[in-house]
């Protein structure tokens, strides 16, 4: 309904949630923070571009305090002021999922959608917003800058000086490095750039939200800023007596921003669930995405080609398969028809008997003639019966082991094309074919044909295998002559190896010629150390009266120190004897400190005349030192 009141609650909601934790952990470690007394206050503002994600400020985060001292107040005491150490900064965690690949292509399509709709002039791609140069993303900074300060020029030299300034001046509240700048598009750099520019993007858009609002607009600010004055004041004063939460005035904030920007309760659940169900579908449509539809249709096609060739060649070895049954079944229709009219024949034969035996008188003899030429009859159908139902078995079991015998052939055909192909002898244009067709293809030719390519595809095998000794005999040979002239290799090796011993002989008389005459060396050493010792204990004397008046200087230097610990305690003592008044504890302490720095200053002098005198002193007696050294030298060359 209202931007600004949505950004507003976000933002105050984020702070309940993520400050507040932080404090009560800063009250338990409340002995070694310093004093707040003197201390600056942190502004701590709103940073937006986070996607609706709040930033919990971790509760061990590391604060500058001040150098005056430790606190006096215990867990659970009022507390005297709100204010941090001087110069307080506070390291702030940035808890966005800059590393999660899904958080940035969202953040990265919603700069492309703002820069599109405030007309970027700069050419916009997907690609090129993955991984952008420094020159486009200065470019990109420019114009979101130039949305705040329409005036603003980027200036040409120290580009990756300045925008990380920048960013500092409008108070985004991560750290933005120089270095990362040569290399924006880098993918562990892109990320914290791509997050500074989503914060820039938000203030614009809450910039332009409270520039131009409506009446209604305006009045609802001032009556929220009102309630907002309230609950800071209230909370302020539970705060200052040392509560940590404050979930009732929490609720009462919230119930009165509802209240006065008449927000429904039933609307923002249904607008949630809307929310939720869209994120699931745009993460689903991103999983989608990264993948590759295109090349797994590809490969789908492949399949469903490679699938209708193996069913069109199983089709047409069923078609011939088909054929064949259908010639064997004309067959045996044909005999079938035969044997249909040949009884047909009989039974008219049968009917015309009957009609005779029917019309005319027999004599028992007949009856009994016909009787027997009926049963002969008879025993003849029964008999073709049978032999048209042995038939049709017949037929049917030569069916069954010409498709077994067919399999069979199939099986070994595939056998012979696997290892054909193994040995790179299919296709024509295969390594190992030469030019020739090794691929049997069984129901394209005739019995005849059949046997000829076999006969052709035996010679050329037999050729190829010919061909291959031939080869394997060749680089026997080969290995032969390789083998000798190893050994020929190895005999001069060992010549070589006799050589270098010789040569290691020789090296080792002259180590030990070498060590003789280092020995020597060493005898002439001694005796000069010796000569060395009696000078170096000389000057060790020397260098003792040099060190005491070093000491002295040094216990003086101690002294002045603790003249000025003793300064600094009470000059601490005072002020915190005057804290109800800052503005007089200032000035005490700036005076005091000038006198302090006066005070050092005089100090620092007068041990810096004292060393210097006493070094003048020393290297006199160094001069000296050496004057005489020389001289012992020169005796010791005389003699």
């Amino acid at each position: 309904m209202f931007p600004f009141c949505d950004t507003f609650s976000s933002v105050r909601l984020s702070r309940v949630k993520g400050n507040r934790p932080s404090e009560q952990s800063l009250r338990v470690q409340d002995s070694n923070r310093m004093s707040l007394m003197y201390t600056t206050p942190q502004s701590k503002q709103p940073s937006f571009g986070k996607l609706n994600i709040p930033k919990p400020q971790s509760g061990t985060s590391e604060r500058r305090t001040s150098f005056f001292g430790p606190r006096t107040s215990g867990v659970g005491m009022p507390r005297n002021s709100t204010m941090s150490g001087f110069g307080g900064t506070e390291k702030i965690k940035d808890a966005r999922p800059l590393h999660d690949k899904s958080y940035v292509q969202q953040c990265i399509r919603q700069l492309h959608e703002f820069l599109t709709e405030q007309g970027y002039p700069g050419t916009l791609s997907s690609k090129t917003l993955q991984s952008p140069s420094t020159k486009e993303f200065v470019k990109m900074f420019e114009f979101i800058y130039c949305q705040l300060d329409p005036t603003f020029e980027m200036p040409n030299s120290k580009v990756e000086e300045e925008v990380p300034a920048l960013f500092k001046t409008l108070g985004y509240p991560f750290v933005l490095s120089k270095c990362s700048m040569y290399s924006v598009g880098a993918p562990h750099t892109w990320p914290q750039a791509l997050g500074a520019l989503m914060w820039l993007i938000d203030n614009v858009k809450v910039r332009n939200d409270i520039k131009s609002p409506s009446t209604l607009d305006r009045y609802c600010l001032k009556q929220s800023s009102h309630l907002f004055l309230d609950y800071t004041a209230e909370t302020y004063s539970k705060f200052m007596q040392g509560d940590d939460t404050f979930e009732e005035e929490d609720e009462a904030f919230l119930v009165k921003l509802k209240k006065l920007y008449n927000v429904d309760e039933a609307l923002l659940v249904t607008m949630e669930e809307k929310h939720r169900i869209l994120t699931d579908e745009v993460e689903k449509l991103e999983k989608e995405s990264q993948t590759d539809r295109l090349m797994t249709k590809r490969m789908e096609k492949m399949k469903l080609q490679a699938d209708l060739k193996k069913l069109q060649s199983y089709r047409a070895s069923l078609d011939s398969f088909k054929d064949n049954l259908e010639k064997k079944d004309s067959e045996l229709n044909a005999e079938l028809e035969i044997s249909i009219s040949h009884l047909e024949t009989l039974k008219h034969e049968r009917n015309e008997l009957q009609h005779l035996l029917q019309n005319q008188k027999f004599t028992p003899a007949d009856v009994e003639r016909i009787n027997r030429e009926k049963r002969e009859l008879q025993q003849t159908i029964s008999s073709l019966t049978k032999s048209l139902e042995n038939a049709e078995q017949h037929k049917w079991n030569e069916e069954i082991a010409l498709a077994k015998v067919k399999e069979k052939a199939e099986l070994k055909l595939a056998e012979y094309h696997k290892l054909a192909r193994k040995l790179k002898l299919i296709p024509i244009s295969a390594e190992n074919a030469c030019g020739h067709d090794f691929e049997i293809r069984p129901f394209e030719c005739g019995a005849g044909s059949m046997v000829q390519c076999k006969t052709q595809i035996q010679m050329q095998l037999r050729k190829l295998v010919g061909d291959v000794e031939e080869e394997n005999s060749r680089l026997t040979n080969m290995k032969l002559s390789l083998e000798e002239s190893c050994e020929q290799v190895n005999s001069i090796i060992t010549d070589k190896t006799n050589d270098l011993k010789q040569l290691r002989e020789q090296i080792r008389k002259l180590d030990e010629r070498l060590e003789g005459e280092k020995q020597e060396l060493a005898r002439e050493e001694q005796e000069w150390a010796a000569e060395m010792e009696s000078v170096e204990n000389h000057r060790k004397l020397l260098e003792k009266k040099v060190n005491y008046g070093y000491d002295e200087s040094v216990q003086q230097l101690k002294a002045a120190q603790q003249q000025y610990h003793l300064v600094l305690q009470e000059t601490n003592e005072e002020r915190r004897t005057v804290a109800n008044n800052l503005a007089s504890v200032f000035t005490t302490a700036a005076n005091h400190l000038s006198i302090t720095e006066k005070c050092l200053e005089d100090l620092h002098s007068r041990v810096q005349r004292i060393c210097s005198k006493a070094v003048e002193e020393d290297e006199a007696a160094i001069q000296k030192l050496q004057e005489t050294l020389k001289d012992f030298m020169s005796k010791a060359k005389n003699v």
